[in-house]
């Protein structure tokens, strides 16, 4: 099972993973651990990350990025309109009413929504997490749902400010306007990035100078990080309000913050550090990689959650960003009733239980009841339609239960609703007398947290909470008078379907079509790679042929057949740039295949030359050493050798000599633009051929008997050693040595060295 985690950014992402016991971010195919957003689209193919990054200079119109700001606004959102003159690509509505992109892609006009080139630039990510573990990555968490923020607060916004007033300066100083021209805007945006970045480091003038800027006219300009910062002081003046509100929400005051960890890009800039250590009165600290800390971040709360790790004890709880309300038709008065369900940074996932009493089909409408701190204009959730709701046999209202849901994703649902239906009362017992009109406004909430329960009560439109322990129990039933017995009371339970009407949330249909374009769209850029990869190999065979025809390969090939291939290869190059430019990946393939039937003979007869020496000088040493055992066979070392073994051996020697020298000779008097007389792979059998046939023979041990080993007397000398004075000067320690040294010699069985 994989454990990542993605940092879906603005402007650029990255991706970690938790193996080898830590976490860890990985690299694209450029070995690059930050991966552009960017998405590209071209007449054939798509190109993600830094590959779409290289094209939005000269494919700047279907080159997207900063789309992330777009996800749930309308098209007519007023922040959407207002974004339209800072982009160099269109912007289009969906059939929904959402903020669609609109580009050229394979040879037509397209228009796709946020959602889908977000789903674009996550596939790239998790091609390049796949690419880091070697294996299929199905789950993973996403940087997304912050406790506080300002999202008109980025590094993005520092550089509109830039761009803007160099924009200015230039239709001043050069008479050109930059935003008429998206490319000229495109390369500013650049420059401007850039500049940025220095500034943090340096805060002496820095130059900005563009070559062929509009018009073929170069443009200069300086700006140091004081003058920036006068720039942006409206900007960096909402810097401390996250902050205090971050506080706010914690109930901590600043004495009660230990240390202040700061990441992100944007948080290098020298006035946002000075900034956030002012509010909070203290040094700032660095320790984690600015870039890469909220990837890592989402890496060990994806391993906190996955059942495949083991993660050191470290709590994370998951909340809801926003109080989330329902709202509904009230059944006992006139007009909608509304109650909060999960109040702001409540924990998630997390479920409850609401009780109705109706008598038909009603809705439930889910919003968040904060507009004031949303970054989107429209607060619905969206539409619920509890359906199939019939009253009980009686004709009195059924309890309906509604099941309401956070997920671990911090999406809200109705995830289920029942009717509950009763079947019998037993007429043994009285039922107790029950108002009907309060009860067709009473409404039952029940909490669930683990195995403890509350219940929350709604009457009059006036909430008070009532505990289940036993304490709270037994107060109430001593306050209550003495009632009725209850009846005994049979119930079934049915599921009601739910009708969704979920606002600017994907339709499974929709999902399913999106999912379907974005696996052709794969499979169209892996064709198109297959495509250039073949165009390449047409043209990197061409280039390092003709090259090597008068180098390496030179004396393999005569000047006739030289110069016929040298200009096949000259046309096959003029080819690509014309005729060749846009083919099929078949011929590509065959047309590299057509100038190898040409080239390979050559590579060979160059790579024989190369190897056949060090072939015939292995051949050449295994005949020496097996003609030096047959001439000393007879010695003390081989004299366990059979003579008739040994004949076998010196006739392979002798026939595998003489082949060898008629193959050399033959060899040397052919001209090397031939095909040789003898490959190495012939070499080489006949060597292996030698050894299999000599080699069982010559490696024969002789047999041998091992010394007996020594034995250490009671005092410590060893036998044969040490104290021989004592040995010699009695008879009887000398007499038992000499027996225990022939037992020992008698018992022992001789070894053999076997190869």
């Amino acid at each position: 099972m994989s454990v990542v985690g993605f940092d879906l950014g603005f402007q650029s992402c990255y991706v970690a993973v938790a193996r080898a016991g830590g976490i860890e971010t990985v690299a694209n195919e450029y070995s690059d651990r930050c991966t552009p957003s960017f998405v590209s689209f071209g007449p054939r193919n798509r190109s993600i990350g830094a590959a779409a990054k290289s094209q939005v200079v000269t494919n700047c119109k279907n080159t997207v990025q900063g789309f992330k700001r777009f996800h749930g606004r309308a098209f007519s959102d007023p922040y959407v309109q207002s974004s339209k003159s800072k982009l160099v690509y269109d912007l289009a509505p969906m059939p929904s009413g959402s903020t669609g992109i609109k580009v050229m892609y394979m040879e037509e006009e397209r228009v796709f929504s946020t959602e889908q080139v977000t789903g674009m630039l996550l596939t790239k990510l998790k091609e390049t997490a796949e690419s880091a573990l070697k294996k299929p990555v199905a789950d993973c968490v996403i940087s997304i749902l912050a406790t506080s923020f300002d999202s008109d607060l980025g590094g993005k916004d520092f550089d509109d400010i830039l761009v803007n007033y160099f924009c200015e300066e230039f239709l001043k100083k050069y008479k050109l306007d930059a935003k008429s021209k998206p490319r000229a805007l495109v390369r500013l945006y650049q420059e401007c990035e850039k500049l940025k970045k220095l500034m943090s480091a340096n805060s002496s003038d820095l130059p900005l100078n563009i070559e062929c800027f509009m018009n073929d006219v170069d443009v200069s300009s300086n700006l140091n990080r004081g003058q920036f910062e006068d720039l942006c002081a409206g900007l960096l003046a909402k810097v401390e309000a996250p902050l205090r509100s971050v506080l706010e929400q914690t109930k901590l005051k600043k004495e009660d913050i230990y240390a202040v960890e700061i990441v992100g890009g944007a948080s290098r800039t020298p006035a946002i550090k000075e900034r956030i250590s002012r509010f909070f009165g203290k040094e700032l600290s660095t320790t984690l990689n600015a870039d890469e800390a909220v990837a890592r971040g989402c890496a060990l709360q994806c391993a906190i959650l996955s059942p495949a790790f083991k993660v050191r004890e470290f709590s994370i709880t998951d909340v809801v960003p926003y109080p989330i309300s329902l709202k509904w038709n009230s059944a006992a008065e006139e007009g909608l009733s509304d109650c909060e369900v999960f109040p702001k940074n409540h924990a998630a996932p997390f479920s409850k239980v609401l009780t109705f009493y109706r008598k038909e089909p009603f809705s439930l409408e889910a919003y968040y009841n904060c507009p004031k701190d949303l970054p989107h204009p429209s607060t619905t959730i969206g539409e619920f339609l509890i359906q199939n709701v019939v009253p009980q046999a009686s004709g009195e209202s059924a309890k309906v239960k509604v099941k309401v849901r956070v997920n671990l994703h911090g999406v809200f649902s109705i995830s289920s609703a029942s009717l509950v239906e009763v079947l019998k009362t037993s007429e043994e017992e009285e039922p107790m007398e029950t108002n009907q009109a309060a009860k067709e406004e009473h409404l039952t909430y029940i909490f669930i947290v683990q195995c403890s329960f509350s219940f929350l009560h709604v009457v009059n439109e006036t909430l008070f909470f009532q505990t289940s322990t036993e304490e709270g129990k037994q107060e109430k039933k001593n306050e209550q008078p003495p009632q009725a017995k209850k009846p005994k009371v049979k119930t079934k339970t049915v599921d009601l379907p739910i009708e969704n009407k979920l606002h600017w949330q994907l339709s499974s249909e929709e999902l399913n079509v999106f999912v379907e374009n974005e696996g052709k769209m794969i499979m169209q850029d892996k064709l198109e790679k297959e495509r250039n990869d073949a165009k390449n190999n047409v043209e990197e065979y061409v280039y390092d042929m003709r090259d090597k025809l008068h180098g390496t390969l030179e004396k393999f090939i005569n000047e006739a057949d030289r110069n016929a291939f040298t200009l096949k290869l000259e046309d096959t190059e003029n080819w690509l740039y014309e005729d060749g430019e846009d083919q099929q990946k078949q011929v590509y393939i065959d047309k590299l295949a057509e100038l190898k039937k040409i080239g390979q003979p050559v590579q060979e007869r160059c790579t024989e030359a190369v190897e056949r020496p060090k072939a015939f000088a292995e051949l050449g040493r295994q005949i020496q050493m097996y003609m030096k055992i047959g001439e000393a066979y007879k010695d003390e070392l081989y004299d366990h050798l059979e003579e008739l073994d040994m004949v076998r051996v010196e006739k392979q020697v002798n026939d595998a000599m003489g082949w060898m020298n008629n193959m050399m000779n033959q060899q040397n008097n052919r001209d090397l633009t031939l095909d040789p007389v003898v490959k190495v792979s012939e070499i080489q059998a006949k060597t292996k051929e030698l050894y299999s046939s000599c080699n069982p023979v010559v490696s024969k041990s002789k047999p041998k008997v091992e010394p007996p080993k020594e034995e250490k007397m009671e005092n410590g000398p060893v036998n044969g050693q040490g104290d021989t004075e004592n040995q010699q000067s009695d008879p009887a320690k000398k007499k038992a040595a000499a027996g225990t040294e022939q037992e020992t010699s008698e018992n022992k069985l001789p070894e053999m060295d076997i190869d």
